[in-house]
């Protein structure tokens, strides 16, 4: 299936400005409600409550050794923000989710600042909103799917 240059550009535009009107101040760990790294913030950002994780996947996504993401894994369970499961067709593969608290946490640690995340989209109308979460969701989707087939070196 053959992509237009205009609507890669389209997106290339798009994403930056959104990034730029709603990215929050970078802070320490020790500074926000969620003692969390970047790292760990970026985990959060990652998972859903809903469809599981293998960490496996997650790891090499994010381009990090099975140590450093079970080191991850352990601490972010501790603190209650995600689950772990073993998976039922594979007794050695970790599902994770995120938990109703993590989800909490990933908000307090995200990129972007809620109150301007929740302004920019009270802009919108409820018809407008939903297309756009809904497009935003399946650009996520897709970059999911990118992500399992072409895994960044």
């Amino acid at each position: 299936m053959s992509v237009s240059n205009r609507d890669v550009a389209a997106v290339q535009r798009f994403y930056p400005q959104i990034y730029l009107a709603c990215h929050t101040r970078h802070r320490r760990r020790r500074s926000n409600d969620a003692p969390l790294t970047p790292q760990e913030s970026s985990i959060l950002a990652h998972l859903d409550e809903d469809a599981p994780m293998r960490a496996a996947d997650l790891a090499r996504h994010l381009g990090v050794v099975a140590s450093t993401m079970s080191a991850a894994i352990k601490r972010l369970t501790e603190l209650g923000y995600i689950t772990r499961e073993t998976e039922s067709r594979d007794r050695r593969a970790l599902a994770l989710r995120l938990s109703r608290q993590g989800a909490r946490a990933m908000q307090t640690g995200s990129v972007l600042e809620t109150r301007r995340v929740a302004a920019l989209l009270a802009g919108l109308s409820p018809e407008k909103r939903a297309r756009a979460v809904e497009g935003l969701g399946l650009l996520a989707d897709a970059a999911r799917a990118l992500s399992r087939k072409e895994p960044r070196s």
